[in-house]
């Protein structure tokens, strides 16, 4: 069974970001499809990684850091929408 992952993207300046909630990697592009495309490239390096090595740390990210990405360079509170997306 291939691996799910959930993206959350959000705007940053002038580019998008997208976090993997499954285990904490970002990607950074222009656009949303740039930032998932990275992000994938990022987990694929990684699970690279986790296979070839045991004692990578790995693991879900927390509501708080889930807040912080979502909230980071917001000088006031959340008004707009953050947009989900399911990679398998």
């Amino acid at each position: 069974m291939k691996p799910f992952y959930t993206f959350v993207f959000r705007k940053s300046g002038r580019e998008w970001v997208a976090l993997c909630l499954e285990n904490g990697i970002v990607g950074q592009g222009a656009t949303k499809a740039e930032a998932a495309k990275k992000l994938k490239q990022a987990i694929e390096s990684f699970n690279e990684v986790l296979d070839s090595e045991s004692d990578v740390y790995h693991a879900p990210i927390s509501i708080r850091e889930l807040h912080e990405f979502l909230t980071f360079d917001q000088a006031r509170p959340l008004s707009i929408s953050y947009e989900l997306r399911a990679y398998a």
